[in-house]
């Protein structure tokens, strides 16, 4: 796979953020930050992801295997969102009944549906 520098461009510019912003989300150094955008240097897997994550898009965008930056994973962390990840562990550890009921009470709260 091949990042695509152009993307991450793109993505910077939908969220809005300039050059120096997008690097202090990510806790890097701006020019390091613009070496990925230049396409002088590319990211490891690892910081890829880490820049999905932080930007809520998906890798397969920024590597050019899809055209929709939405994520197909979301990652909860135990440290971050404790009762959201104690939630889906107590979901994954029932034996249904409760996933099937949290998805019926889920329908109702959406309102478009």
């Amino acid at each position: 796979m091949t990042f695509l520098p152009e993307r991450l461009v793109s993505l910077r510019n939908t969220i809005g953020i300039n050059k120096a912003e997008a690097a202090r989300q990510l806790n890097m150094s701006a020019m390091g930050y613009g070496r990925y955008e230049s396409g002088e240097r590319e990211p490891s897997y690892q910081t890829v992801s880490f820049i999905a994550q932080t930007f809520h898009c998906s890798t397969d965008y920024l590597y050019g295997l899809s055209d929709s930056m939405e994520p197909s994973t979301i990652t909860v962390s135990a440290s971050e969102e404790p009762d959201l990840f104690l939630l889906i562990e107590t979901i994954k550890k029932d034996n249904g009944d409760l996933l099937n009921r949290m998805l019926a009470y889920a329908e109702r709260l959406n309102p478009n549906k």
